[in-house]
């Protein structure tokens, strides 16, 4: 009777650790509240990351390794880098505790779970989108719909996160409407006007970017 009871209390615990680990919503996913304020120079990828660290560690949610969502292009003997494959496998939750999506395959479908409601800051605020004064909708992502990158060529990317004046970024749009080829796109709606801070505010955005944790 001892030993069956063991069991059973055994199980209840492993099941009990099962529900509590299946259950972490805990945020796994924002838009940066700030950008770096220099366009789209981040530091490259390595400064990209270290913003997300800095702003998830400001609101408690440091003890995670943060990745930016950004595509670099093939360039200098360097191959490029997809930003789907920079960010784990999933799944990811907002800061209010609701999923964005289960895995790489529905962010990138139109599952996802992207849009104004739910495309928070760390913080857990809205951002200003289409409609509002100002519009900030554009977010640097350097991605192709799909989140691979670019082939080399065409600046995509900033010249990979490097540059506050020539060239040019991909940019999602993080409520899903507006212009471009692809408006209703989160990560591949058009291209910005250059790389500098002026040029990014002017067409709609702030030099701001995805975070997930992995």
């Amino acid at each position: 009777m001892k030993k069956l009871l063991l069991t059973a209390s055994v199980i209840a615990v492993t099941c009990a650790t099962s529900v509590i680990y299946s259950q972490d919503n805990s945020m796994s996913f924002f838009i940066t509240s700030v950008g770096s304020g220099d366009g789209a120079n981040l530091g490259g990828l390595a400064g990209a990351d270290a913003h997300c660290a800095a702003l998830a560690g400001a609101v408690g949610a440091g003890g995670k390794t943060w990745a930016a969502y950004l595509s670099t292009q093939a360039a200098g003997g360097q191959a490029a880098i997809n930003a789907r494959d920079r960010i784990g496998s999933g799944p990811w939750y907002n800061a209010k505790g609701t999923m964005i999506a289960a895995n790489v395959a529905q962010l990138h479908s139109e599952e996802a779970m992207t849009g104004k409601e739910n495309s928070l800051s760390e913080a857990g605020n809205m951002i200003n989108g289409r409609g509002d004064t100002p519009n900030q909708h554009d977010i640097l992502t350097g991605s192709q719909v799909d989140g691979t990158a670019y082939p080399a060529g065409s600046d995509m990317t900033c010249n990979n996160w490097t540059s506050n004046s020539a060239g040019s970024a991909q940019l999602g749009h993080f409520d899903r409407q507006g212009g471009g080829a692809n408006p209703t796109s989160w990560n591949s709606a058009h291209g910005s006007r250059s790389c500098s801070q002026e040029d990014l505010i002017a067409t709609g955005g702030n030099g701001y970017f995805y975070c997930f944790a992995h």
